[in-house]
């Protein structure tokens, strides 16, 4: 199987800590971003890529051109401006005879088990299966005494949020593609046509997932990855890397 990766957007939110480069290409560590979210789909076998590109596509194709990888990338120009279903659009005739395939966002870090998630959806046999996640509440919590709810009790420390949120690492039926036109948003529209239509299974992730939207991220990334935090979660066995659907 295929797999998508968006690295086009323009990264606004990480302001001038991006030091005039694509967000895919910032550093986690000692690689970009882009190339640990590539790595870890190959640990699943799944080494052909295609990068939709559009801001500083440019030293993304630089980027690769000097540090050849032993995958197979396929670089395409999506346009600076255009929205996710636009970008997936122009690639679709590299998609054809493909009966699914992966996509992913070039700025979201996981070690969700890849494996996993495409028999899920294999088995629910949905349009589009996406990878459901929790993400902890950035602020400590109270909790209250039951008898005396104005008593402060205890408190909690960044808890799990009761809400699901769309982490990306998407399986696509090919017959996706058909639902892709010019100006149309991919999550606010197609996915909503979707989901009306309840052809979208989520795919719940227990494990690790962080994503690059800010410099604050990008420091908290590179944090685990010098304490050595981040190696230990990408090699651990793929069997202990536990969806809820598994527990």
């Amino acid at each position: 199987m295929k797999c998508v990766i968006f690295c086009g957007g323009k990264g606004t939110r990480m302001g001038e800590s991006a030091n005039g480069l694509p967000k895919p290409l910032l550093k986690v560590g000692d690689k970009p971003i882009l190339v640990h979210i590539m790595n870890h789909y190959a640990t699943y076998g799944v080494k052909n890529f295609i990068l939709c590109l559009g801001f500083y596509g440019e030293k993304i194709k630089s980027y690769f051109s000097e540090n050849p990888p032993d995958y197979s990338i396929q670089m395409v120009d999506t346009g600076e401006d255009s929205t996710k279903a636009e970008r997936l659009f122009k690639v679709r005739d590299l998609l054809r005879g493909e009966d699914n395939f992966f996509v992913s966002y070039g700025d979201d870090l996981s070690n969700v088990n890849i494996s996993e998630l495409k028999n899920f959806h294999e088995k629910e046999g949905k349009s589009v299966t996406l990878t459901a996640i929790k993400l902890p509440n950035p602020y400590g919590v109270l909790e209250f005494d039951e008898v005396k709810p104005m008593i402060v009790s205890g408190f909690k420390e960044k808890p799990l949020m009761n809400e699901w949120v769309n982490g990306g690492y998407f399986v696509f039926k090919n017959r996706v593609l058909d639902f892709l036109y010019a100006g149309k948003d991919l999550e606010k529209e197609i996915f909503g046509e979707l989901s009306r239509d309840k052809e979208i299974a989520a795919f719940r992730h227990a494990g690790f997932w962080k994503s690059m939207n800010t410099m604050k991220d990008h420091i908290e990334l590179n944090e685990l990855f010098e304490s050595g935090e981040l190696d230990k979660i990408f090699k651990q066995n793929k069997r202990e890397t536990k969806s809820y659907e598994s527990q």
